[in-house]
């Protein structure tokens, strides 16, 4: 079996880069230490390697079909998979102990579905998606609807979607349409048509609960009419029978990659008899749903770098077994070809992927961090801290491991050469599995228009302020050492370049230019991307470089700390000056994409 992860790299995150110990000095964790958290990733690792890896190749090859009579066809395997994850705490283990879960912090949940990610990110996604439908249904439901539904969808006997996209409205959701027709106080007829949802019909699972975006008759319009409704395929009667609701799958999508995990087409009330429960109050489903779509945007960066990291295990592996060419100084033909491993343009493509695909799992664990303190916390003003970071890095970990994933998996494919174009290697599946990440949850154009129209603004500049304090708190750890005090100078620069750059944009805020202002987000997204990542290389490298002064580390594995800083060094070198050219784009007044007269497209 291909090597998909580095558990070493884990353990040192989770208990030297971003130290889990600190969440059991509170209440909600206090239950849990070092020792079990790791037996829980390795348990994890367990179930990745026995029950995932050894079909992400035939859930490909297999991919799931639809019957033309309302069906999905899917794995034969995934029930099992489903059920075994399940039966393991890995859909509900995050959920408070009352609710049914073991009140694990997403920095295990998290890791643990890394694994799963990383092994076969098909089969993650259907446990992710019931995670998130049955937390929110505990956030914002009654007490009736948590006992009805949350139970079963935590065994992995029902499956929860989000069903939010329709055929006229995809990122726009204030265009929604699927109608909801008042029947009793919480009770809706619903009709209407939800396109690409994932898991919204497949074999593993006897029920679907589909978290549904409608608007009520007479509803506002806008974002405002929006309201969040349970609509299960089949709804529970008071005797506990259950009774088609009038949810038909009219097809499914075939994919360019996680051709296994089942995207779907439904059509809800088609014969007037579909039942929605209306979830928490009228016209507030969309702030409700961001709950679960914010969790979402992190699960599905952290996917991204996770199968990254895979292809990137798959190209390190190939690249020190294959024998090729010579180094450029030796001239004689008779002796044998190196490994590839040894040119230097394989290592640049070597380093680059690691850059990505480390540096990208590390934010992700900064961020389940996050989460985590802030639930755990009790101090308000260190909850709002926690609360505005987790919000300025949402769209940077959801975005730069799903653009820069596909660059770093492309390079894996080219690491092979033509082998990696075949289906002979993983690499060209973890390359067409990772495309579709980009566009999840909120394409990287919303992602953008989030982070400068929002979370860049948020309570005047606070969440910004915060983010750029905590790098600087790095920058100053990372000062002491001199393998890496170059690197610390950089992105002490960087952080100049950022608050010049936004000094320059808001200038457009304050002459009322809102478009000029947003057209050039996703350019500026790329920059705090780059920055950030550099910030988790510069943690990184600071961290190997105290426990190897401090002698913290075993003398045969020198190397891996080593690695970090060196990566470190070549991240600043060969990343981080592509936000030079961001600011540049950024800072110019030219307004070369506010184009008129559409005909010059042709």
């Amino acid at each position: 079996m291909a090597k998909y992860t580095n558990m070493e790299f884990l353990k040192f995150l989770l208990f030297n880069v971003h130290p889990i110990n600190q969440l059991f000095k509170h209440e909600r964790f206090a239950h849990l230490n070092e020792e079990q958290a790791w037996m829980m990733i390795e348990s994890a690792k367990q179930l990745a390697d026995q029950e995932f890896a050894p079909y992400f190749k035939e859930m490909d090859t297999t991919p799931a079909s639809y019957d033309g009579k309302g069906n999905v066809l899917t794995h034969p395997a995934l029930k099992k998979m489903i059920n075994t994850a399940a039966e393991q705490g890995w859909i509900g283990g995050s959920a408070l102990f009352e609710h049914g879960g073991m009140q694990l912090p997403e920095m295990i949940f998290g890791t643990a579905h890394h694994l799963f990610q990383a092994a076969n990110n098909g089969v993650q996604g259907y446990l992710g998606l019931s995670a998130g439908a049955a937390g929110l249904i505990t956030s914002f439901g009654t007490i009736e609807q948590l006992e009805q539904y949350v139970p079963k969808i935590y065994a992995g006997e029902w499956q929860g979607t989000m069903a939010l996209t329709e055929p006229q409205a995809g990122s726009s959701l204030t265009d929604i349409t699927t109608a909801a027709k008042p029947l009793t106080e919480n009770s809706y007829l619903i009709k209407g048509q939800k396109i690409f949802i994932s898991g919204g019909q497949h074999e593993a699972c006897s029920n679907f609960i589909h978290l549904t975006l409608a608007r009520i008759e007479g509803a506002p319009a806008g974002v405002k009419g929006i309201s969040l409704f349970i609509v299960p395929k089949f709804r529970p009667n008071k005797d506990g029978s259950l009774e088609y609701n009038d949810v038909y799958c009219a097809g499914d999508f075939q994919k360019m990659g996680q051709r296994g995990y089942a995207t779907t087409h439904l059509s809800f009330g088609d014969n007037n008899d579909c039942i929605g429960y209306l979830v928490g109050e009228p016209h507030k489903g969309l702030s409700y749903m961001f709950q679960m779509m914010n969790g979402a945007r992190i699960s599905v960066g952290l996917c991204a770098a996770s199968v990254a990291m895979a292809a990137y295990q798959a190209s390190l592996q190939y690249c020190t077994e294959r024998p090729q060419g010579r180094l450029p100084g030796e001239k004689d033909p008779s002796k044998p070809p190196v490994n590839i491993i040894q040119h230097a343009d394989i290592q640049r493509m070597l380093f680059t992927q690691k850059a990505i695909s480390e540096g990208s799992i590390s934010l992700g664990i900064e961020c389940n961090k996050l989460y985590d303190l802030y639930h755990a916390c009790n101090n308000e003003e260190e909850k709002n801290k926690y609360f505005l970071l987790l919000e300025i890095l949402t769209p940077i970990v959801k975005t730069y491991p799903s653009e820069q994933g596909s660059r770093s998996a492309a390079l894996a494919i080219q690491t092979l050469g033509g082998y990696g174009f075949t289906t002979d290697f993983p690499v060209q599946q973890h390359y067409r599995d990772l495309k579709i990440m980009s566009l999840y949850e909120g394409t990287t154009g919303i992602q953008s228009i989030d982070l400068l129209g929002r979370k860049v603004l948020m309570e005047k500049g606070k969440a910004l302020n915060l983010l750029l304090d905590e790098i600087q708190f790095t920058i100053t750890s990372a000062s002491q050492f001199e393998t890496i005090k170059e690197n610390a100078e950089t992105l002490n620069n960087e952080l100049s370049r950022i608050n010049w750059t936004i000094k320059h944009l808001n200038k457009y805020l304050i002459e009322g230019k809102i478009e000029k202002y947003l057209a050039d987000a996703t350019v500026f997204l790329e920059m705090m991307s780059y920055c950030v990542i550099g910030w988790q290389w510069l943690k990184m490298a600071t961290k190997a470089s105290e426990m190897i002064q401090s002698g913290e580390i075993p003398a045969n594995n020198k190397a891996f700390y080593e690695g970090k800083i060196h990566t470190c060094q070549f991240y600043f070198k060969y990343e981080m000056p592509h936000t030079a050219a961001c600011a540049a784009t950024l800072l110019d007044e030219s307004e070369l994409t506010f184009i008129a007269n559409f005909d010059v497209f042709h």
